[in-house]
């Protein structure tokens, strides 16, 4: 691991926008929200205890089904009892996990900062046509194992499971051993300098011998938005402290002003299919835990014209999706997307459930073309290598039969399996009366 300790603050911060001019100055916004976060009299969002009836701030988990849920619980409700339970479990798991770190890989950046994020692209495979294997070259849907020889993607996904799990457990219980655990996990991940990621994804999802990194690498960190709502989660306990707080605010500032200034940010927020859906979710969602209302209203609205009436057509085919080998996993992982961005849209004041084109381009209208797959009475007729997993589109289906007034939602939803009574959605989301597994 190289000696970096020796860098100034600065350097680890600003100076972490990697391959962008290294003086390039931050944008009024980033520098106002950053600024905010570093005044001990900032306005921005705090980590004061939430009064016991006040839902947590949230923006993908539904806020109000959370409190709901938590004070069923403490009234001794059985049905919820056990999907607590089965969450202590999995949160006494996670008590044993971790630290995870970017400084854990074996491959050095090509800025030569460990600090720096980095993986390689995961659809792209040595040219057989090559003496030397280079460029690399494309198979869509196909992994390449060599993507495993670097860790900062595992190390990612494991810090926001395990972060989440927590979160969630001291939520429910109030049990300061689950807080510190995730706050020992955020500030390894994210604010102690031996050990912190610097805020950009400069060199993420790299093809060997085309280049160091690309904007598509942005979708490695869509699960950020699942370290947001854990933190609001964490407000109130003793182990998250105001300090780890600021900092949090200060990265996902830089961050997110790296994904709006750094060409790779750029060339994911134009995307057209789902990177570009992810890439809003993301930014909508910072933007929310920054306090930046004006920005995540503005994109939420853009997400009509810019996602919605281009990526679905009016029977409801997302034809940017079913062009790939996995048409099925990128059609439903879109739709999720889209779905997120409408959960975000409620916190924005921004309806995008009910937002619906002339000639029927709609949310509603891309699960309703999905939906007659995954209950079997289709055929899917585009490609899906590796498997076909109609489970996929479950959730969503449940989720749409809480936003849609159409019954057919809800007729739909009692055709699907039952849920366990242990499954961990059962305290997280809000549902319609439907069967449950009761062989527990």
């Amino acid at each position: 691991m190289p000696n970096i300790l020796h860098r100034s603050a600065s350097r680890r911060t600003v100076g972490a926008l990697s391959n962008l001019s290294r003086t390039r100055a931050l944008t009024l916004r980033a520098l106002v929200l950053v600024a905010a976060c570093l005044n001990p009299n900032h306005a921005l969002p705090a980590a004061a205890a939430a009064p016991p009836t006040a839902p947590p701030r949230v923006f993908l988990f539904d806020a109000k089904y959370l409190q709901e849920a938590r004070l069923r619980l403490r009234r001794g409700d059985t049905n919820l009892a056990p999907a607590l339970a089965q969450l202590e479990t999995d949160a006494r798991k996670a008590l044993h996990n971790g630290p995870f770190s970017v400084m854990n890989k074996q491959k050095i950046p090509p800025s030569g900062d460990t600090h720096d994020y980095m993986s390689q692209a995961p659809y792209f495979w040595s040219n057989p046509g090559t003496s030397n294997g280079l460029p690399y070259i494309r198979h869509d849907g196909e992994r390449n194992p060599e993507i495993n020889g670097i860790s900062d993607h595992r190390s990612l996904d494991q810090e926001e499971d395990t972060v989440e799990t927590l979160a969630l457990a001291f939520y429910f219980t109030s049990d300061e051993v689950y807080a510190e655990k995730a706050a020992q996990l955020l500030r390894a991940f994210f604010l102690e300098p031996a050990t912190l990621m610097n805020p950009n994804l400069q060199y993420a999802q790299a093809i060997i011998g085309v280049n160091t990194g690309r904007g598509t690498g942005l979708i490695e960190s869509r699960g950020l938005t699942r370290v947001v709502d854990s933190i609001g989660l964490l407000a109130g306990s003793k182990a998250w402290t105001e300090t780890d707080q600021k900092g949090m605010q200060v990265w996902f500032g830089q961050f997110l002003h790296w994904m709006q200034e750094s060409k790779n940010g750029r060339d994911e927020a134009a995307a057209k299919n789902n990177h570009g859906t992810y890439y809003d979710v993301q930014t909508a969602s910072f933007a929310l835990f920054l306090g930046d209302r004006t920005l995540a209203t503005d994109l939420l609205k853009a997400v009509r014209q810019k996602r919605i009436v281009l990526q679905i057509e009016p029977d409801g085919r997302q034809p940017l999706e079913l062009v790939r080998t996995k048409a099925w996993s990128y059609s439903v992982g879109n739709l999720a997307g889209l779905m997120s961005l409408a959960v975000l849209g409620e916190s924005a004041g921004v309806d995008l459930w009910r937002y619906q084109t002339a000639d029927g381009r709609s949310i509603s209208k891309a699960l309703d073309y999905l939906a007659p797959f995954a209950l079997g009475r289709q055929q899917w007729p585009h490609q899906q290598i590796g498997g076909w997993p109609p489970q996929m589109l479950f959730p969503l289906l449940r989720q749409a039969a809480l936003k849609f007034p159409d019954q057919k939602y809800r007729e739909w939803v009692n055709e699907l399996p039952p849920v366990k009574r242990s499954d961990r959605s059962m305290i997280l989301h809000s549902r319609v009366t439907e069967p449950l597994d009761t062989n527990e």
